[in-house]
């Protein structure tokens, strides 16, 4: 780990004096880094044709047939140790001998996944690296983002899934879950491996390391915090890593990583402990499995494609399980399919390596096509809602009651407290024209103490609390300050569609998010006070309330539902928006109001700042949630392929709330739940996630890297590229399949024309059962599954032929669902999507 250290110290401090004495050169010739993949199969592929002959992935609760992550060498870093310090010398040859003379800038050596490099270039220098017989591919770098208490108990773990492996003490046990995300805390006692009486293991199979800095000192990975790194040389070159902010280290500055891997795989039992009131003890879903930290992603700019493959590359090379991504690419891949990019094919390369991908769908919801997860080998979840809300309301003297949010004490339930806005609480020194933004309480010195003192001080939430520019936090410091009974924030009329995350507070508050409810307050008030002069100055306060508090959990609502900002289906195939035979998202899982561990020193959310626990909201939130369900899959059935992983989760996905209805799905930003309406597979995937019944899923949907191979080779004019991100030539793949005869737990069709049969193949991973076919048919299209009837004995397989026929011409996207019943009580679910249909009865255009 010291040499780790050194080593990567020492490459910050190369790539700055490379800067320095670059300067002149960059101001005359335009630098980018470059991805650059070479035709040389990298090592996982040649280990994966090796081992895959013979391979039984549906032996029940068997170890026997597991891929064995290779059990290959590995090596402490991507550039270092016997094969990746080869590999480093081979493509330091190339490019000694390609760019004679002139300067560039090597970043990493990628060999596992990727066989190939990044490199920091002019236009002209890559144009000649892409010239080389040995180069197959160069790709400009791009930049990406970043996309609990009670979610356990809501996806029924504690009597359910953690029940059927033993309970918390031992779900997830042995399996790594690998996170490429901001870093880590690595003090939080959600990552301690010695808060529990049952030990924790060493993981055997997982050689990855930790590196040691002066952010991240020796020591601070364990049994359950297993490895870390960081990657950052892309955003070094570009002059705009921070090292005082985003740490060259694997801690996280941020808080987002901290989050996401507790989530997943936080300790159980943790006390939740905010602004000093307690919220209950937090656990993640696998709370025994091991975390591995891969940090690529910063505060301060995000992060870059070619940090983020080498985080992958690594991660895989390390032997984790299970990869979770919570994060997007800022644009859609550009070429023939957004499936050829860097990130998804080192994620293939990973899929065949025998790792489950989880990724975040994308916060760009709720239009169509908004996906931000592409692939079929990548399990892309969405975001809904659970059944806690914390509810907070201000009631009025006129006994008009307010809702709002805030994790607030109350006032009392009996005394009423005199309001005072702080336009009304000014000091002699300090006007609205001095300062217009004096009305958002930022600094205390701008009022009357005296009359403030034991008064609910009335301040405004403006656009700059969103910016940051403002924050609640300093406001609450400034009703502090002048002795204010709390605090009550009315909604500026100019942030519209903004929703608010209920914020923690020490002394009774409320934030009043709808602007006509802020109106009726600030009607009530201005109504109940009495003014004189030309200044206006008030003579009278009358206007009084109390407020509630929000501390208390509310689990009435009715859950889940689909966030407004999850990215919706369907998914697009191209940089044209032509619709692909993929079904996304693949589920929706917890994304609102999650609980979870928060950096010491994370900023992310500066309400949250000093705190041990945050709340936060995202699809990067739902994403760790079926991470660490993925991990209870994979302890249970360790020789299941990913996609045998994805099919039972998918499968068994709910696609009703609790209440028995259709699970809704919200439409708009403004008032969401006013704009719902029933959701589709296009919002939801397969549903809802049911950890519990992933566990025993009865059939599998499996499909293998080589089905992924015929897959992109079934794409037009895909060869060239397939063969530049694998190496492989597509001639091999002879029989290439269609998107939607891909054996995936769903069936999509962008366009029906008159009829077309799909097949499917299932296996039976449980005892000899009985099925009954049953479906309900998309609008405008009529559907049959042979054999509606079959026996099924353990281990075996069976096709289903699906044959589908357009009844009318449409444009307008229907969907229907396949469902299997066995006779001891597996339920097998299919989602089917038609998008365009055109009949043979009626040849009109549509």
């Amino acid at each position: 780990m010291e040499g780790l250290r050194r080593w990567h110290l020492a490459a910050v401090l190369v790539l700055s004096a490379w800067m320095l004495m670059a300067g002149a050169w960059c101001q005359e010739e335009v630098t980018a880094v470059y991805i650059v993949t070479l035709r040389q199969a990298p090592a996982a592929h040649v280990y994966y044709d090796e081992l895959r002959k013979g391979r039984n992935v549906f032996r029940k609760g068997s170890s026997s047939g597991r891929l064995t992550r290779m059990h290959k060498p590995r090596n402490g870093s991507q550039s270092h140790g016997s094969s990746g310090s080869y590999v480093a010398r081979v493509h330091d040859s190339l490019l000694r001998t390609t760019l004679r003379g002139e300067k560039y800038l090597k970043l990493y050596s990628y060999h596992y996944l990727v066989s190939g490099f990044a490199v920091l270039v002019t236009p002209q220098q890559a144009n000649k690296l892409s010239r080389r017989r040995e180069v197959a591919n160069v790709v400009l770098d791009f930049s990406v983002r970043t996309a609990t208490t009670h979610t356990p108990q809501f996806l029924g773990l504690p009597g359910g899934a953690w029940v059927k492996e033993g309970g918390y003490e031992s779900a997830g046990e042995g399996v790594v879950i690998g996170f490429v995300d901001t870093g880590i805390d690595p003090t939080h006692p959600s990552f301690s491996d010695c808060i529990s009486d049952h030990p924790y293991p060493v993981p055997a199979h997982y050689s990855g390391v930790c590196e040691v800095t002066p952010d991240f000192p020796s020591g601070s990975c364990n049994r359950k915090l297993v490895g870390a790194r960081h990657f950052a040389a892309s955003a070094i070159t570009r002059g705009i890593f921070n090292s005082s902010q985003d740490y060259a280290s694997p801690f996280d500055g941020d808080g987002h990583g901290t989050h996401t891997a507790s989530v997943a795989a936080g300790n159980h039992g943790i006390r939740v402990i905010v602004a000093g009131h307690h919220f209950g003890n937090a656990s993640g879903m696998a709370p025994r499995a091991h975390i591995a930290v891969y940090k690529a992603l910063y505060k301060s700019f995000g992060g870059f494609a070619a940090d983020v493959v080498a985080a992958i590359d690594q991660a895989a090379q390390d032997g984790v399980d299970i990869i979770s991504l919570s994060i997007t690419p800022n644009r859609r891949p550009p070429g023939i399919a957004t499936f050829f990019n860097p990130i998804d094919m080192a994620l293939l390369a990973a899929v065949k390596a025998g790792i489950f991908v989880v990724q975040a769908a994308g916060n760009t919801g709720p239009s169509p096509k908004s996906i931000a997860s592409f692939s079929p080998w990548i399990f892309s979840v969405g975001a809904a809602t659970h059944d806690r809300a914390y509810s907070n309301s201000i009631v009025l003297g006129n006994n008009v009651t307010i809702a709002g949010v805030g994790l607030a004490p109350g006032t009392g339930k009996d005394t009423m407290y005199p309001l005072i806005s702080a336009l009304d609480a000014l000091n002699n020194d300090t006007t609205v024209t001095s300062d217009m933004y004096v009305g958002e309480c930022q600094d205390s010195s701008s009022f009357t103490k005296e009359l403030v003192r034991g008064n609910l001080l009335i301040c405004s939430y403006s656009i700059r609390f969103v910016l940051g520019l403002s924050t609640v936090k300093q406001a609450l410091q400034t009703a502090h300050n002048l002795s204010a009974a709390g605090i009550v924030f009315y909604m500026d009329p100019f942030v519209i569609g903004f929703q608010l995350n209920p914020i923690p507070m020490r002394i009774p508050g409320i934030i009043i998010p709808s602007p006509d409810d802020s109106k009726i307050l600030l009607r009530y008030y201005n109504a109940s006070v009495e003014r004189e002069g030309q200044a206006k100055r008030v003579v009278k306060f009358g206007a009084t309330a109390l407020i509630t508090g929000g501390l208390k959990a509310n689990y009435s609502v009715s859950a889940p539902k689909v966030m407004y900002y999850s990215a919706r289906g369907p998914d697009p195939e191209d940089s044209f928006l032509a619709d692909a035979d993929i079904l996304k998202p693949n589920l929706v899982a917890p994304g609102n109001s999650i609980w979870a561990a928060w950096s010491s020193l994370g900023t992310d959310s500066v309400e949250f700042l000093g705190e041990h626990f945050a709340m936060m909201s995202g699809t990067s939130m739902a994403a760790p949630h079926v991470a660490g369900l993925a991990a209870l899959i994979k302890q249970k059935f360790p020789s299941f392929s990913p996609a045998a992983i994805a099919s039972a989760l998918s499968t068994t996905a709910c696609v009703y709330d609790r209440t028995g209805g259709p699970i809704m799905a919200q439409r708009a930003y403004t008032n969401p739940d006013i704009n719902q309406s029933p959701a589709t597979p296009f919002d939801m995937g397969s549903g809802f996630v049911n950890a519990t019944a992933a566990l025993d899923p009865g059939l599998i949907f499996d499909s293998s890297y080589d089905d992924y191979m015929l897959f992109l080779c079934g794409i037009n004019g895909s060869a060239p590229v397939v063969l530049n991100y694998t190496g492989q030539n597509c001639w091999a793949y002879t029989n290439t399949t269609s998107e939607p005869d891909l054996n995936l737990p769903s069936i999509t069709i962008a366009k029906l024309n008159v009829s077309r049969t799909v097949q499917r193949t299932v296996a039976n991973i449980a005892d000899n059962e009985t099925y009954t076919v049953g479906w309900s048919a998309p609008y405008g299209v009529s559907l049959k599954v042979f054999p509606t009837h079959f026996d099924i004995s353990a281990g075996q397989k069976q096709v289903l032929t699906v044959a589908l026929n357009a009844t009318l011409n449409s444009s307008a996207a229907s969907f229907g669902r396949i469902g299997l019943f066995g006779n001891r009580g597996h339920v097998v679910s299919i989602p089917v999507s038609v998008i365009v249909k055109f009949s043979p009865s009626n040849s009109t255009n549509i």
